[in-house]
């Protein structure tokens, strides 16, 4: 059976990896994503030692593929940093994403999280479709499910992740504006850290303040996941108007806690929230808070949201991604099998 290697820390790009991890009796090999130079060095020597089939578990894991003695497989979640300009990179980052690319595109099979991360890897790197295999990530749907809670005084908007560019949390920030003046006690939730870079925290609080949304926007920078739950089922409505995501748990997360969504018609997001979410274009300002509006002020819509989030929500499991990962690595052996007899 294929090793796993498991990134440890607590984002959504390690969520995948943990979770199959959990669930599945395959060799596992846990990892911090991030690596000093010693770090690297230390990783490097351990996968050299491996004999076996591995699954490096993102993207960013395929610069180590040149230390692998056995074909390999990796996990792509998306191909926001190697192949889109939303964020400035440095000379050093760039030349790690280029390996990233190199990495991606010898490996034996690629794993993708969405049709749409499919076909990115069909588009920009000219992978052939027979080597991707989409397999999505799931929920856990012990942890994530309606709750009673109230954590804030005030109504609140939701948004659940970082404030890199392609986030689009600038134009969610205007759009919120726009509905101060109706919704006189209205706050703005955001749950997650500013990101890599403490620029864009500073970014975001230039804008809060040009806006005049000081006193109606409230950080948490870190929510542990059990009490995820507590903010998406208190919430009026979760806003996730990404420009680009690989998958996006967190509409998911909230569909499954009866929150109802309103996310962006692009990338992957419309294969994740199905018909039971409002999808705007993310550019468009006046449509997000249009249609934030419409959820805050019409009860019957925000029902049938709300039944079908959870319908939609049950159609992703972590068991089924471990499941149908498990296939995906016994057919990956029996190639390599039959490769090393010929």
């Amino acid at each position: 059976m294929a090793i796993l290697i498991v990134t440890t820390e607590k984002s959504g790009l390690d969520k995948c990896s943990q979770e199959i991890g959990q669930r599945t009796k395959t060799e596992k090999i846990e990892t911090p994503r991030y690596f000093s130079l010693k770090g690297v060095y230390s990783f490097a020597r351990k996968l050299r030692t491996l004999d076996d089939i591995v699954n490096l578990p993102n993207q960013h894991f395929a610069r180590y593929a040149a230390f692998l003695k056995k074909p390999f497989l990796v996990t792509v979640h998306d191909l926001a940093r190697c192949c889109f300009n939303f964020d400035k990179e440095t000379i050093g980052e760039r030349i790690l994403l280029k390996l990233d690319i190199r990495g991606i595109k010898r490996a034996s099979h690629i794993i993708a999280v969405s049709q749409n991360t499919k076909s990115d890897l069909i588009k920009y790197l000219n992978i052939p479709r027979e080597r991707i295999t989409v397999i999505y990530d799931g929920v856990d749907h012990s942890i994530f499910k309606p709750v009673k809670a109230k954590l804030f005084h005030e109504p609140y908007i939701l948004y659940v992740g970082s404030e890199r560019a392609r986030k689009n949390l600038n134009r969610l920030l205007q759009a919120f504006s726009r509905l101060k003046e109706e919704f006189k006690g209205l706050k703005l939730v955001k749950v997650g850290s500013p990101g890599r870079s403490d620029k864009f925290r500073k970014k975001t609080i230039k804008q809060i303040e040009s806006l005049g949304l000081n006193e109606d926007v409230i950080f948490v920078d870190w929510a542990v996941e059990k009490d995820l739950p507590d903010y998406y089922s208190a919430a009026s409505l979760l806003a996730y108007p990404s420009l680009y995501e690989g998958f996006g748990l967190p509409p998911l997360e909230a569909m499954a806690c009866g929150c109802p969504v309103i996310t962006s018609n692009t990338s992957s997001l419309p294969e994740v929230v199905g018909d039971a979410a409002i999808m705007v274009d993310p550019y468009d300002v006046d449509a997000l808070a249009k249609a934030m509006r419409e959820v805050l002020t019409n009860a019957a819509l925000r029902k049938t949201m709300i039944e079908r989030g959870l319908a939609q929500a049950k159609k992703f499991s972590w068991e089924k991604t471990a499941e149908e990962t498990l296939e995906v690595y016994k057919k990956v052996e029996a190639f390599d099998g039959l490769a090393a007899i010929l």
